[in-house]
């Protein structure tokens, strides 16, 4: 059994010396940047397509704003329209009461 767990040390020992050699070869190394260039291309075009997408979704949002705010206006316009015209309508009752008043406040002033 002692020797079992020796040899599979020395098997172990060996497969990392082989591992060792093998990564750090001319081959290897080479392959390693390629495989490092293809991830800066790939991270590249994602970036790329994150900022079309975020240019997108900022222009979304300023033409949502511009929507609310011509919509705000016109429902102000028409709270405005609507206020003059209960305005105008209490002037007018208003003004038809006006001239019995001041009838009759000038007839109590006669009688004084």
């Amino acid at each position: 059994m002692k020797f079992a767990k020796l040899g599979l040390f020395a098997a172990g020992v060996l497969f990392g010396t082989a591992g060792i050699k093998l990564l750090s070869s001319k081959d290897a190394k080479k392959a390693y940047t390629h495989t490092t260039a293809a991830i800066l291309r790939a991270k590249e075009s994602v970036m790329t397509t994150v900022t079309t997408i975020k240019e997108n979704a900022d222009d979304i949002l300023a033409d949502a704003k511009e929507i609310n705010e011509q919509r705000a206006a016109k429902e102000e316009s028409i709270e405005d329209v609507a206020s003059e015209d209960v305005f105008s309508d209490e002037s007018t009752e208003n003004n038809e009461d006006a001239p019995a008043e001041a009838t009759a406040e000038t007839e109590t002033k006669v009688e004084e």
